[in-house]
């Protein structure tokens, strides 16, 4: 069924909005006193136009208009085939029904049953408090997993997901969606598109649904991640569950906690409180193991795993100090150093002492924590970004280069991660590339086909290694920055437009051979309580090249329909920046 084959159908949507328009004119939300609405749209061409309405004439709303009107809607744009109705219909929230047909697990039915009351949840915010219809249609969700008996968020997990919504035969009344799904994660991503085919239609004073549509959909790349840094500044858990909540909405599937640094050391760990207590900003600013579960748990059912990252063995600061007071010697090097432009990037530095067992048994001890507190058996990051020569070279009684001395580290950090992780290897751990990263296949044989490089910034560390897999998150491309610069020189880099972020391809056009994925970064030594206006929309587009990796650039489709996804969100409580004037909101056509 294609997107003009509706026709017939559309008699009956217009005449419904004609048969509403008595309770249109009544609604507050639409009128004040007699006056009518300023603006109605009408599809022309394939564009929403706005016109004046007249009293006897159909009026529409532009967010009606948008969903109807020629172009498709969802964000990210799906992979498949797709067909969508321009009829749309009455629904409220609860006369939404989930039917489970078959599962793999009660795991997955018990996930699928939170996930539908997620579902509801968004439908109730974007619900009108006064009501414009008296005839609304009931939707049953039929649901089939075929797949997998395990919910979480996996390497390798099948997100793929065939969606269906029709008028259901011989029911007057019923609309049916059935949903088609090897794992819970790629179901969860259906009903999210199914919730992007529902919108608030402030004219009629009600949800509205499309009356058919039919979408098959699958990401192009397996990790699709935000990173997240809470040491340089420290983010309340709920700010980390809202930004977990817009992840959600735009398909992301990974959040890259960066929990510490040498600026702070944010997580009380019951095996090792002392980091805490020595490199946290105060008691005020630290997280929990139950705060920890309760982000993991919000993640889960919104198809997204959490990646703990406790970066080392640099950045990692006076967090590390307590070593001689505890009798386990110096656990770290280079933290009060005040001349630190010659051993760190940015003050204050700090590096772990490879040659002090009580290093790498601690760093077992936080492994095994992280490990039982995400669930995460599959993935990790062990960090490695900023290693300091003269930091190594200046400190340690067996100065060798310090090319060998990170291989020794790194070696004894992967085999004490493969002994918690129940004496198996993560099927892709993750370290930041460096300009030890060329040695991975000499000096980390036995790991090769278990690691991953994260290429972070440009120049020497702008690709990966032949046979590596990759994850990108270039900071010229992919970093949501304030376009200030650093606060401690007065370079000024660029600002990241989201246009800029959406053409970014990487992998470039040699194909993305051994590429995992990529992720937008939040470092966070500029920012505080506008996080989510600083990474949304910006994220999502990070998001749609990361799921669909579509040949076209930030196009004016494109544009118009980012804006429709940014209203989205704010309809769903996720507060998003305008990605261009309201004019250019109700003239998409003649700003691109």
């Amino acid at each position: 069924m294609g997107r003009h084959d509706w026709t017939n159908s559309l008699y009956k949507f217009t005449f419904l909005l004609a048969v509403s328009l008595a309770s249109l004119v009544r609604s507050a939300q639409i009128s004040i006193g007699n006056r009518l609405p300023l603006w109605t749209w009408e599809c022309i061409n394939d564009k929403c136009v706005p016109t004046k309405p007249v009293l006897d004439g159909r009026m529409q709303s532009l967010v009606t208009c948008n969903m109807l009107c020629s172009s498709i809607q969802l964000w990210p744009k799906p992979t498949g085939s797709v067909s969508l109705s321009t009829v749309a219909v009455p629904c409220r929230s609860d006369l939404f029904q989930l039917k489970i047909l078959q599962v793999p697990s009660t795991a997955v039915y018990g996930y699928l049953q939170d996930s539908f009351n997620l579902f509801k949840d968004d439908l109730r915010r974007m619900e009108p408090s006064v009501r414009g219809y008296e005839d609304w249609r009931s939707i049953v969700i039929r649901l089939v997993v075929n797949g997998s008996a395990d919910p979480r968020m996996r390497v390798g997990t099948d997100e793929s997901y065939r969606l269906s919504l029709k008028p259901l035969a011989g029911t007057g009344n019923y609309l049916s969606v059935d949903i088609a799904a090897r794992t819970f994660c790629g179901a969860r991503h259906a009903l999210e598109t199914l919730v992007q085919m529902i919108w608030l239609d402030p004219y009629a004073g009600s949800l509205l649904i499309l009356e058919a549509a039919m979408v098959e959909d699958r990401p192009r790349f397996s990790y699709r991640g935000l990173l997240l840094d809470t040491a340089r500044n420290f983010f309340p858990v709920s700010e980390i569950l809202r930004l977990v909540d817009g992840m959600g909405m735009n398909k992301l599937n990974t959040l890259h906690w960066h929990m510490t640094d040498s600026k702070s050391f944010p997580m009380r760990f019951a095996v090792m409180p002392q980091l805490a207590e020595y490199g946290s900003y105060g008691p005020g600013a630290v997280y929990t193991p139950d705060d920890v579960r309760a982000v993991v748990r919000h993640a889960r059912l919104r198809g997204i795993r959490v990646l703990i990252e406790i970066d080392a063995p640099a950045h990692v600061g006076r967090a590390w100090s307590f070593g001689p007071k505890e009798n386990l010697g110096d656990l770290a090097f280079c933290y009060d150093e005040d001349n630190w432009a010659s051993t760190c990037r940015e003050p204050p530095c700090g590096q772990l002492n490879p040659e002090n067992d009580e290093v790498f048994a601690i760093l077992e001890q936080l492994y095994s924590d992280i490990i039982q507190m995400t669930g995460v058996t599959d993935l990790f990051h062990i960090g490695g970004d900023d290693i300091s020569e003269s930091c190594w070279s200046q400190n340690l009684e067996n100065r060798a280069a310090v090319a060998e001395v990170w291989a020794k580290y790194t070696n004894e950090v992967l085999r004490r991660l493969k002994v918690v992780n129940q004496n198996s290897m993560p099927n892709l751990t993750i370290m930041w590339v460096s300009h030890q990263s060329e040695r991975i296949k000499t000096d980390l044989k036995e790991f090769v086909p278990y690691l991953g490089l994260q290429i972070r910034g440009g120049g020497w560390s702008s690709g990966g290694v032949e046979g590596v897999r990759s994850i990108y998150s270039r900071e010229d491309a992919w970093d949501l920055n304030d376009g200030l610069g650093d606060w401690w020189e007065n370079a000024r880099p660029s600002y990241n437009s989201w246009q800029e972020m959406y053409d970014h391809r990487p992998w470039g056009t040699s194909g993305s051979k051994n590429v995992e994925g990529g992720e937008a970064t939040i470092w966070s030594m500029r920012l505080g309580p506008e996080l989510e206006a600083r990474v949304w929309p910006r994220a999502a587009a990070v998001a749609e090249r990361l799921w669909a990796d579509r040949p076209e650039g930030a196009t004016r489709p494109v544009h118009a329909r980012l804006d429709v996804q940014r209203t989205r969100m704010m309809a769903r409580g996720v507060q998003a920046t305008p990605v261009w004037s309201m004019w250019c909101t109700h003239h998409p056509y003649t700003c691109v």
